[in-house]
């Protein structure tokens, strides 16, 4: 089980942040940090209940200006136990002698456990067992167990049990001077002889959300009496349980809580349904093993068994998957919801969601398609305010936010704090209208792994067009260069979002944003090709959209500028970046290491990073990312560019790579993709840096506010698409393998057009074996030979190694 299991064998206050977030047990309908029952937000601790999409607004006053801010919710504490011996103090963690400490999140069966052996004041040694569920069969429940061992000791004992309203949104230290009180008391009190119940509401977006528990309790070998008396605050309600403890007796005390919202169906009232849930729910087991049970179809589906060479990496890639499905999963799938880039692990990007779909939506095309469909729809069911954000711009068709919540306004901050100096600056981050062309590409991949003619017919079609209008609306002619261009945006890289000694925002010709925009064109011309002549008429007469749009489109593609740099060899990251000053980049890794956050860095010392050549993240390299060699080509000749990947690629990466400061999660993801054909042993170092990029925090302190959603799905990718070569064109499914040295064999299954395929690839041998499922046939290309496999048949392929 040890490829299993993340464990713990040590009690670290400064390190409990980062494992809360990390430990964090969740089934996509809400989630909670793992901090110990009991724990008081505080510098080693912050207890967290997130809900899938509750959002609140709030007003602060910051530099004299107004700014509303929208905020995942941290909303009722529900894993409140605390105990005490005779007139002690309640147990805290950070009071007491640990003697023995054991934490370990079992991803196999998603359980949270802790065992923590100690000794008080009195030196009376106590041993602790909890175990903690949030329940992936029904996603209304979670569940803690208790079992508490007196190791030398006996006497009156107390139980505090409680569901805890005061709470406010104050986990991430760059987010404290603003407002983040999001809760309103509504009812709390007890039903029954063990139950509780606590009912809130969001201050403006009006969510409520009751909460009721019962709180069991059990004895070893004998049957005390228990009195039981409940205590009532304005948004605290709780029970103690005061009994008599015997020496090595084990006190077994079992929390079962319900959670249901206002915005959830099929129910009466939540109150009414959550105090309902938990009177059906017997025992901590009986939910445990349902729960169990539905963790076991996930991985029977969608595990990923990785032979090479280290210890961490299997499970490492496991917890990646797993938390992905702790935040979107088949519980979800009703929900309008999106995909947060930091989960519903903490407060960090206040649950926004952004481009990180992108990194994201390749692991359920392939493993669960139907959520990546959901997902889309959130985007879908926003259109009409993305349209509305392009007319309040004067362009046409939809455009898209860069941060979206609950209803898919613009909630980029106008102004961010840079915790390094201490100052709010202005953000301008909103301008990255890539985003747009990031929900175009997931529309399309969508399309071309599933065959979702329907999806296409009724809403990707839809989303493709309406983005391409806002492109042909964006673009500018310059009579000069006869070229289409694009201005005032910023790309990926983040750290320029204006030109030195500008104070107007915003770049020329991103040459990202400028291909990826003719990108969108292309695919949604082909898209139109895909609808039957009736819709395709319809759907282009409901969109205003004319032939003459059409033929506009077509010469956009032919003529948009894109700025290139030495003879034309290195693509150019926007029009001016060369004029740009070097960089002392010794100076800052000597004394910063090889991640930072140059702009907090540079603008601490009266600088500002935009003065230079330098990037958070990949910029042009996302090209290569996204495009095989092959389409980029293609794309480029088009516009009229002659590109020649075999050069020209190995001269981009390597120019960029110089000037990179991975201050980005994301960073050794694209990396990792971009070295895999041609540098294999730097490609599997880029993705054990990525790999491990939460787990050992790199970037300093941000996991414990939330974990990085699109570097994890990014590695689980890096598995099966990029090692194995896999791509969806031609309705085929191709592959062209390259593993790295490092790496033994992968092992998994995924589907394709409906249909169930296992795939093992090893250094010498690719094999196949169909499953079958909805459609019997499927098409495969491998080493330029296309077969068609039938359901039951395996086949095996010695492939050749492609260098590029």
């Amino acid at each position: 089980m040890k490829d299993w299991i993340i464990k713990y064998s040590d009690y670290s206050p400064d390190k409990e942040l980062l494992r809360e977030a990390l430990c964090t047990v969740g089934n996509g309908y809400f989630a909670t940090r793992a901090a110990s029952e009991g724990a008081m937000a505080g510098e080693n601790h912050y207890p967290g209940t997130y809900l899938a999409g509750g959002y609140n607004r709030l007003e602060t006053t910051i530099a004299g200006r107004v700014i509303e801010n929208e905020d995942l919710v941290n909303w009722p504490d529900w894993t409140l136990i605390r105990f005490k011996i005779e007139n002690g103090d309640w147990f805290d963690i950070d009071a007491v002698e640990i003697i023995e400490f054991e934490q370990s999140l079992n991803l196999k069966e998603g359980l949270l456990e802790r065992m923590i052996k100690f000794r008080d004041k009195e030196d009376r040694e106590t041993l602790l067992n909890s175990r903690r569920l949030v329940s992936m069969s029904e996603k209304h429940l979670a569940a803690i167990e208790w079992k508490i061992r007196p190791l030398n000791w006996k006497g009156r004992m107390a139980i505090h049990t409680a569901l805890n309203a005061h709470v406010s949104n104050m986990g991430v230290p760059r987010y404290r001077a603003l407002n983040g009180r999001h809760l309103i008391p509504l009812d709390r009190g007890s039903f029954e002889e063990d139950g509780l119940y606590l009912k809130v509401k969001s201050s403006q977006s009006e969510i409520v959300m009751s909460q009721a528990c019962r709180t069991c309790i059990n004895f070893e070998l004998y049957e005390p009496s228990v009195e039981r008396f409940d205590i009532k605050e304005e948004n605290y309600v709780a029970q103690e349980l005061i009994f008599d403890a015997r020496e090595n007796k084990v006190i077994t005390v079992e929390k079962l809580v319900a959670l249901y919202t206002s915005r959830d169906m099929a129910i009466a009232n939540p109150l009414t349904e959550a105090k309902k849930l938990v009177k059906r729910n017997s025992s901590f087991e009986e939910i445990f093993k349902f729960h169990k049970m539905a963790w076991e179809e996930y991985w029977e589906q969608c595990d990923i068994l990785l032979k090479a060479e280290g210890d961490l990496h299997q499970v490492l890639l496991r917890l990646h998957i797993f938390h992905l499905f702790q935040t979107y999963g088949l519980k979800t799938i009703d929900l309008d919801v999106g995909m947060p880039a930091r989960g519903w692990h903490g407060e960090a990007y206040r649950g926004h969601i952004f481009w990180d779909e992108l990194f994201i939506f390749p692991f359920y095309n392939i493993t669960i398609p139907e959520l990546t469909r959901a997902l889309l729809m959130y985007r879908y069911r926003r259109l009409a305010e993305a349209r509305f954000a392009a007319a309040n711009e004067g362009y046409k068709g939809a455009m898209f936010p860069w941060q979206s919540g609950s209803n898919g306004r613009e909630e980029t901050q106008i102004v961010h704090l840079n915790p390094e100096s201490g100052n709010w600056l202005p953000d301008h981050t909103h301008l990255q209208r890539h985003v747009n062309a990031a929900i175009a590409y997931n529309v399309w991949q969508y399309f071309q792994v599933t065959g979702d003619l329907q999806f296409l017919s009724f809403y990707g079609a839809e989303l493709l067009l309406e983005i391409a209008k806002f492109w042909n609306s964006k673009v500018t002619y310059n009579e000069e260069r006869e070229k289409y261009e694009i201005h005032k945006v910023v790309g990926p890289d983040e750290y320029h979002t204006s030109y030195p000694g500008s104070s107007e925002p915003g770049l020329r010709n991103n040459a990202y944003t400028n291909i990826m925009a003719v990108w969108t064109l292309k695919h949604a011309l082909l898209a139109i090709e895909k609808l039957n002549d009736r819709r395709a008429r319809n759907l282009l007469g409901l969109l205003e959209i004319s032939e003459e749009e059409l033929s506009r489109w077509k010469k956009i593609c032919r003529n948009m500028f894109i700025p290139f740099l030495k003879d034309g060899k290195i693509i150019e990251q926007f029009e001016g970046f060369d004029q740009l000053k070097e960089l002392d980049w010794n100076k800052y890794h000597s004394k910063y290491g090889k991640t930072m956050r140059l702009d907090r860095i540079l603008e601490k010392e009266g600088d500002d990073v935009k003065n230079y050549k330098a990037g958070k993240q990949p910029d042009v390299l996302m090209l290569f990312f996204l495009s095989s060699s092959e389409e980029l080509k293609e794309l480029l000749n088009l516009m009229g560019y002659n590109f020649d990947p075999k050069e020209q690629i190995p001269l981009n990466i390597n120019y960029y790579k110089a000037i990179t400061s991975h201050g980005s999660t994301l960073s050794k993801v694209v990396y990792s993709w971009v070295y895999a054909r041609s540098h294999r042993d730097q490609s599997w170092q880029d993705f054990k840096e990525a790999l491990i990029s939460d787990f050992s925090d790199i970037q300093g302190g941000t996991t414990a506010e939330g974990i990085h959603l699109g570097a994890m799905a990014g590695t689980v990718d890096l598995i099966y698409r990029c090692y194995t070569g896999m791509e969806f064109k031609n309705d085929c499914l191709y592959f062209n393998p390259g593993l790295p040295h490092n790496v033994r064999e992968i092992h998994f299954r995924c589907r394709y057009r409906r249909h169930w395929l296992e795939v093992r690839l090893t250094q010498d041998l690719l094999y196949f074996k169909s499953h079958g499922g909805w459609q019997n046939l499927i098409k495969i290309v491998v080493n330029d030979e296309e077969i068609i496999m039938k359901k039951g048949e395996e086949r095996s392929f010695s492939y050749r190694k492609k260098e590029c």
